[in-house]
């Protein structure tokens, strides 16, 4: 195993920032837009993102006795929180949000012994099922922020449409004739390529970033005191949920590169370090946080497997997020520069869970059968969101999102299937040949 020393330490660790950062922003973008916080308000919101990143990255890197799964792995917040996020936010208000986010980190954190005896109820058809869904069930967003996003004035406007595309067809040029670590850059360069040609076209107003200190301190409750609602809750404990799932196959893929198997206590201080990034995120009026699997990649380009690296990029996210400055900068990039970006970020994670599914035994008709219901429910929610509009409120704002809907879905099918009393099942080669 290589391992990194001086400047090749920054080095790396500075491409693991760079590598993450797109994923990084856009959620703080997505749900601050759509909760329609001020200039400030959302400067604020991914300066400290991204301060919570850095933190929550140094809570996995190192494996203590209670914390950390001591694997090269980055933490981000999550796009499974998106939705939700919105939803309590638009009907419970903002400090609901970091109440729910909180409660669902002690959760975490309590149960991550538990969770991780029950490993099994996670196999890749779950996994791969449930990255699947998280990103056929957000790129609707991406495709209204191409158009300019929701409730614009210019919405589907020639100049949008052409800047969302502009970004799309850079970001598949790039992929089609870089190599390496500067294909991995691909989105990000696409953003700030798409900015400037906004820039250019009059599209971009640079005030908040002119406005914009160059340091602040993190401050707790932002948003205010927060406020614990029982759906709220309930929800953002199945996000939880769904981002331990998530994060599971990080953990797993991870060791596989690193050669470092993972037991049952590893994953335990793993999911532990996710509830308290949780908590810390409600505390200081941030996001949930999971593993990313953009950096996978970037581990095994670079063969350099050691976490003092990732301690080093967990340091330069902290850095950045104490500078508002830099963090007004994201907030000027135009919703359709973001939606050519997402499109491609979101269908990305999509890829993700079809290669976990390439692992799925097919020939077994639950498999086929799990994949289907989860995948089916889960669009057919994010599709029809009025599907459950006369269930109690509590319950609604579960059901309601597809992701979570999708979710329970894969799990509990799995339980049903593969869990219970052996059957002797028929393969799905020869119930064809049968029809």
């Amino acid at each position: 195993m290589e391992k990194a020393k001086g400047m090749r330490v920054f080095s790396l660790g500075l491409q693991h920032v760079l590598a993450m950062y797109a994923g990084a922003i856009v959620v703080p973008l997505i749900v601050g837009r759509a909760l329609n916080l001020t200039a400030e308000q959302l400067a604020y919101l991914v300066s400290i993102d991204l301060l919570t990143c850095g933190i929550a990255t140094w809570f996995q890197a190192r494996k203590g006795k209670y914390l950390g799964v001591g694997l090269p792995a980055v933490l981000g917040s999550s796009f499974v929180a998106v939705t939700p996020m919105i939803a309590i936010g638009s009907q419970y208000g903002v400090t609901a949000i970091y109440g729910s986010i909180i409660a669902a980190g002690l959760f975490i954190m309590l149960g991550a012994v538990f969770f991780s005896k029950i490993v099994k109820l996670f196999p890749p058809v779950v996994i791969g099922t449930v990255v699947t869904l998280i990103g056929l069930s957000l790129i609707p967003t991406g495709i209204k922020n191409m158009a300019g996003g929701n409730g614009s004035k210019d919405f589907g406007s020639l100049d949008n449409l052409a800047l969302s595309f502009g970004v799309l067809l850079f970001i598949l040029l790039l992929n089609r004739y870089s190599r390496g670590f500067i294909k991995s850059l691909s989105v990000l360069a696409g953003i700030l390529i798409g900015t400037l040609a906004a820039a250019l076209m009059g599209k971009v107003d640079f005030s908040p970033v002119q406005n914009a200190s160059w340091f602040h301190l993190p401050r707790p409750f932002y948003f205010g005191a927060p406020s614990f609602e029982i759906g709220p809750i309930l929800t953002m404990i199945i996000v939880g949920m769904v981002v331990i799932i998530e994060s599971t196959g990080v953990f797993m893929a991870l060791s596989k590169i690193c050669d470092q198997p993972l037991t049952d206590k590893d994953l335990a201080r793993g999911y532990r370090a996710e509830g308290l990034a949780f908590v810390l995120g409600g505390i200081l009026n941030a996001f949930p946080y999971n593993t990313f699997a953009q950096n996978v990649g970037l581990v095994q380009l670079s063969k350099v497997k050691t976490t003092n690296v990732i301690v080093v990029a967990g340091g330069i996210l902290v850095f950045l997020g104490l500078i508002p400055k830099i963090a007004a900068f994201a907030t000027i990039i135009p919703s359709a520069v973001l939606g050519g970006a997402t499109v491609v970020l979101f269908g990305m994670v999509v890829s993700s869970g079809i290669k976990m599914l390439q692992t799925v035994d097919f020939g077994r008709q639950s498999n086929l059968l799990i994949v289907a219901c989860s995948v089916s429910l889960g669009v057919g929610v994010t599709t029809v969101p009025d599907l459950f509009a006369q269930l109690p409120q509590s319950i609604k704002i579960i059901v309601s999102d597809g992701i979570i809907t999708g979710s329970l879905t894969a799990i509990l099918l799995n339980v049903f299937f593969n869990l219970g009393p052996k059957k002797t099942s028929i393969p799905v080669q020869q119930v064809k040949e049968v029809s």
